[in-house]
């Protein structure tokens, strides 16, 4: 499990018999270190997994969580270098955050194995807590508009008084050509919460010893794409520089919902892809999609710059 697997190890952690508290981030002011919405679970041992502030606050959170376990019932915390009480455990930065901790039979085991099961599934869904209740449902995308608001943003927080917890499905990044600079890519974009996948025909580039772990598709980039179906929460990003493998693939994104289209190479070289792009019967507006040359000029000098 990771950091992005609260919910899922939460679940796991409570039907084990260890105990499971998940504490989240719902509202925040000033500089604090964590977007609402991000969690941290406690088991009944003090251990834990993820995190709700800078590391300034978690001790305490684990404090709250073990009471939490004993009396079962959730509570609504605020910490921050306003509140005298919680001064010892307050934001350094001098931000204030509230954090809703909740043991996992208070939330109800099946509420939590249907957001589990939403998420392996790759379904966006949002859990809604009344804050003054704490009364508890999940709204999928269509039967609420504060919450779609909420999910089109990909942004947790509080609206009315009800705390609107964000699950979408993890951004994509889908990279085509496994060359140098697609080794550092994907794990970078990992590292940043996406789900990349690497498309490259060629099996010598795309060999799993220079990408140990990583989702390789060794089909041309056409037909993958038509496979994977880019959407508007997918990134698409061409390395090759060749026009065989880069042009088709372009071609295919750039009619599609995703939400970036950049491509590697010279200033030269794009205009040379615009001009085939256009004898191809693309717009002029559908060519502006691209990013090109893609990246931030930093003067790179390495792969993973």
């Amino acid at each position: 499990m990771t950091p992005d697997n609260i919910p899922e190890l939460a679940l796991d952690w409570h039907r084990s018999g260890r105990g499971a508290v998940l504490a989240t981030v719902v509202e925040t002011w000033g500089s604090a270190p964590r977007a609402a919405g991000s969690q941290m679970v406690v088991d009944g041992a003090g251990t834990m997994m993820g995190s709700v502030s800078g590391g300034c606050v978690e001790g305490a959170v684990v404090v709250e969580a073990g009471e939490a376990l004993r009396d079962g019932r959730p509570r609504l915390l605020t910490y921050g270098v306003s509140d005298e009480d919680a001064f010892a455990v307050g934001l350094a930065c001098g931000g204030t955050i509230r954090v809703l901790v909740e043991p996992v039979a208070a939330l109800g085991e099946d509420l939590l194995a249907s957001l589990v099961a939403g998420r392996a599934a790759l379904v966006p869904v949002a859990l809604v807590t009344d804050l003054a209740q704490f009364q508890r449902q999940l709204i999928a995308p269509g039967e609420d508009a504060g919450v779609d608001a909420r999910l089109r943003s990909d942004r947790s927080g509080v609206d009315e008084g009800r705390f609107i917890a964000v699950h979408n499905p993890a951004l994509r990044l889908i990279v085509v050509g496994a060359v140098h600079i697609a080794q550092a890519l994907m794990g970078m974009a990992r590292t940043l919460g996406y789900a990349p996948v690497l498309i490259d025909p060629r099996t010598a580039f795309g060999a799993a010893a220079r990408f140990p772990g990583e989702a390789v598709i060794d089909e041309w980039p056409d037909a993958a794409l038509t496979r994977l179906a880019p959407d508007a929460r997918t990134a698409v990003v061409t390395l090759t520089h060749d026009p065989k493998l880069d042009d088709p693939a372009l071609a295919f994104a750039l009619r599609s919902p995703a939400f970036y289209v950049g491509c590697l190479g010279s200033k030269r070289t794009h205009a040379k892809r615009v001009e085939r792009l256009a004898a191809r019967g693309f717009t002029p507006e559908e060519i502006a999609r691209l990013h090109a040359p893609v990246g931030l000029d930093i003067g790179a000098q390495n792969p993973a710059e």
